[in-house]
């Protein structure tokens, strides 16, 4: 699916959504880590951030609600994988808002 289609699709919510979780410093850390990795381990994420694993999951809740990330269950372990279609899609519908401001 090409950016322009994908940036079509994406909806005014979805768009609030990727927006509010953005937002969060430790969640933004966290996609950043995930990112670096073609799929990143629950596990690991809980040994690189000094906080709770209720604090990772709900993180990495809201990142999935917001459609930034997707989860896959391997037995007891859960891996994450970032949706890059997802940010590009937000990127230019983020530039489409801006240039309608400036214009």
């Amino acid at each position: 699916m090409s950016t322009e289609s994908t940036a079509a699709a994406f909806s005014a919510k979805q768009f609030d959504l990727v927006a509010k979780a953005l937002a969060d410093p430790r969640r933004m850390a966290l996609l950043e880590s995930i990112g670096s990795e073609r799929e990143y381990s629950c596990q690991k994420l809980c040994e690189q951030f000094p906080v709770s694993k209720g604090t990772i999951s709900h993180h990495m809740k809201e990142l999935v609600r917001a459609g930034l990330i997707t989860a896959r269950r391997e037995g007891q372990y859960r891996f994450y994988e970032v949706r890059r279609e997802v940010l590009a899609a937000y990127t230019a519908e983020l530039m489409r808002r801006v240039a309608r401001l400036s214009a």
